[in-house]
């Protein structure tokens, strides 16, 4: 008796120590830790330039939506009095002040670099960004003609005076803030809005000379920024006025709109209304260029009823984000170089002589992609096929993000429209930023008899499902392509992921249930393999991080491979800890946030994090168990996050093929850990050390030596 009771106080104090603030990192601070990454890579000259101005371009997209979404909310709880603390201790006006601090230095540390390292290797490589000043004639005829032709159109300047109230500024737009004086010598102010719907890097072409004689490529790409160009025309603008003075500056606002959906009738048609008002939310960054003067500041500052204290002077350019524009130059040899995406043989084209034969290559036994190494196009083909077989009755799926022109999408039209499928959708109205696109598929969809379910008040479906039911003789198959990624085919070639064909009887089961759940009434609570959240995916995962624990306790043999996007939920970081102070080992690959801290002394030394950055996007989440060598491996939609396990709906699945789980463990999560070229490591403060190999010889890139496994497949 006296034993247990020891033994209970024991535990209690382990868990009480695991409370502690300083085990946690911040959330917000985290997730700058991984845009730092970003600027690695743009900064690590073993990128190809472009790759390298691509980065960058990334980090400004980031940036936005970090301060749009993540800001944004931060600012309405602190606007609403909430003084609540993170995990980690802190208010949200305190993480505001760190924000600031850690983002400015981010912000002017990014244009430093483009200024002082990026420019003078594009000059060297045939790339000019020239300032009007710097234009040739032939040049500055030819962008004033583009400006007369094109731009001036466009362009709508707005007074702002007792007659004509302080103009809306739109969301993310880059604008000009002109000072006039009349002639009465009145000095004005009126804003200029830049075209977004024009390049904002604008060619200069039949300028230069610089075509070779066969009609080929320009030796060298000649570039004007289009705010540039349009400060060197603003007279034609406010004709008989005195043009004083032109800055720029950049708007941010607040896109952290919640959707009301127990007041909505049409979820719809709210989603409608969000995208209309998400230009309207406060300012939460203004992104000025550092010559503007204080009294323009003031001004923008008061009309935009902002917090002065979010004004952020910067170098050009301000939205870092339109240096995407250059990587759509046809320039392989500044690039990556492209590679052969291999097919499962059961899979290939050659080896399938009609629709059928996918049925059967996917019953005889599960196949398993690594995308982008592997092709998506199975899974384009496994749907076509479902669309044209007769014996194919039913094609249900989730649709989360599909981007524009979507196979995906027009397969299940063509099921409906051309094949008389029975089809059944569930679109994820609620993908943040792609809502206007899924809104417009949902639309055609419904046109076509298509059966669009939108989703479960109070719960965003993030699972990735395909499921279709098949006739085969007197009895009904289901067949599924289950992920980790969207069913978009363009990110399918920029994003690590992982899917898997299986015609498991009871995952078919599940999967029937789940779709249930989904878009009828059910209040089932027992599944026969899928974790599906916010179910029964949490209480499943711990108890398998608990069974673990005591298998290490009992066999010394305790092993978890945990490969994610973000691990965030403090519940799942406490048995995390507890497992370590078990002595399990651990290895976690987080691209981004991480808010468990590694290597601490009793907490969490037998925790390894590693933060993997490269070519593709890792966005698989793995999660391994050894399990006393009875090994176990699910993949799935979801992250470690509270979103994902309370307030989504998402499935992690297994995997069940011994020779499968043992390729995914040895040629993947353990090559994952042997990178030492993209890998950063955590240290116990919470930071990031970079790896580097001894020598080239040694060097391990896990993305390079995939593609090469790919390339050798083919």
């Amino acid at each position: 008796m006296n034993e247990d009771i020891d033994k209970t106080s024991s535990d209690q104090i382990m868990i009480d120590d695991l409370e502690n603030p300083k085990y946690y990192i911040n959330r917000e601070l985290g997730m700058l830790d991984f845009q730092h990454r970003v600027l690695e890579e743009a900064m690590d000259e073993l990128n190809p330039l472009l790759e390298r101005v691509k980065f960058l371009s990334i980090l400004g997209s980031n940036l936005d939506e970090f301060f749009m979404v993540r800001v944004g909310g931060l600012v309405m709880q602190r606007d609403e009095g909430v003084y609540t603390v993170t995990k980690d201790g802190l208010t949200p006006n305190q993480q505001l002040v760190e924000i600031r601090r850690i983002a400015g230095k981010l912000m002017n540390e990014g244009r430093n670099y483009w200024h002082k390292t990026i420019e003078p290797l594009l000059e060297n490589n045939g790339i000019h960004i020239l300032s009007y000043q710097e234009l040739t004639e032939r040049q500055r005829i030819y962008v004033n003609n583009y400006f007369e032709e094109v731009v001036y159109p466009t362009l709508t300047p707005l007074a702002f005076d007792p007659g004509h109230p302080f103009p809306h500024i739109s969301n993310l737009s880059l604008n000009l803030a002109v000072s006039i004086q009349d002639q009465d010598n009145d000095i004005h102010f009126a804003r200029v809005k830049v075209p977004y719907s024009l390049p904002q890097l604008v060619p200069i072409k039949r300028s230069s000379g610089s075509y070779r004689r066969d009609g080929s490529a320009p030796r060298h790409h000649y570039f004007i920024w289009l705010n540039d160009l349009v400060k060197e025309n603003i007279q034609s603008l406010f004709p008989g006025m005195k043009i004083l003075q032109v800055h720029p500056f950049h708007v941010t606002r607040n896109a952290d709109f919640e959707i009301q959906e127990l007041e909505a009738d049409d979820l719809l048609e709210v989603m409608e209304e969000s995208v209309r008002n998400r230009r309207f939310g406060k300012v939460i960054r203004l992104i000025v260029e550092k010559s503007m003067p204080e009294f323009i500041q003031d001004l923008l500052i008061q009309n935009l009823a902002m917090d002065p204290q979010d004004i952020y002077p910067l170098d050009s350019p301000l939205n870092l984000h339109s240096l995407y524009d250059l990587y759509a130059l046809e320039l392989p040899h500044l690039k990556y170089r492209p590679f052969i995406q291999s097919v499962p043989p059961r899979l290939r084209q050659n080896e399938i002589t009609d629709g059928k034969s996918v049925f059967n290559a996917i019953r005889t036994r599960d196949i398993f992609l690594h995308h982008p190494y592997d092709s998506f196009m199975p899974v384009i083909d496994f749907l076509r096929a479902a669309a044209r077989d007769p014996g194919v009755l039913t094609i249900k799926m989730t649709l989360y993000r599909v981007g524009k022109n979507s196979p995906i999408v027009k397969t299940l039209l063509e099921a409906r429209r051309d094949f008389g499928k029975q089809v059944a959708v569930l679109v994820e109205l609620k993908a943040r930023f792609d809502e206007e696109s899924n809104i417009g598929w949902a639309r055609m969809l419904e046109q076509e008899g298509v059966h669009v379910t939108y989703g479960l008040m109070g719960l965003k479906t993030h699972c990735k499902i395909a499921l279709v039911v098949r006739k085969e003789g007197e009895t009904i198959r289901r067949y599924m392509h289950l992920g980790t990624g969207n069913y978009h085919h363009i990110t399918a070639n920029l994003y690590e992921d992982m899917g898997l064909f299986t015609a498991d009887a009871d995952i078919g089961a599940d999967a029937s249930d789940l779709f249930n759940y989904l878009t009828g009434y059910s209040a089932k609570k027992e599944y026969r393999k899928l974790l599906i959240a916010p179910i029964n995916l949490r209480q499943r995962f711990e108890q398998m991080i608990d069974r673990e624990i005591a298998i290490h306790k009992k066999n010394k043999n305790g092993r978890l491979i945990f490969k994610m996007n973000s691990l965030v939920d403090s519940g799942i970081i406490k048995k995390l800890y507890q497992a370590s102070q078990a002595g399990v080992k651990i290895d976690l690959i987080v691209r981004g946030i991480c808010c468990l801290k590694a290597g601490i002394k009793g907490v969490s030394e037998n925790i390894h994090v590693v933060s993997i950055l490269g070519r593709f996007l890792e966005h698989s989440r793995a999660y391994y168990f050894h399990n006393d060598g009875e090994e176990e491996i699910y993949l799935g939609s979801a992250d470690l996050m509270p979103r994902n396990l309370n307030q989504r709906v998402e499935i992690l699945f297994p995997v069940e093929d011994r020779v499968l789980i043992r390729q995914i463990k040895k040629n993947i999560l353990d090559l994952y850990l042997a990178d030492n070229v993209k890998a950063r490591v955590m240290k116990p403060d919470g930071s990031y050390q970079r790896l580097k190999p001894s020598s080239a010889r040694n060097a391990k890139n896990v993305q390079q030596i995939l593609i090469e496994r790919a390339n050798r497949k083919n």
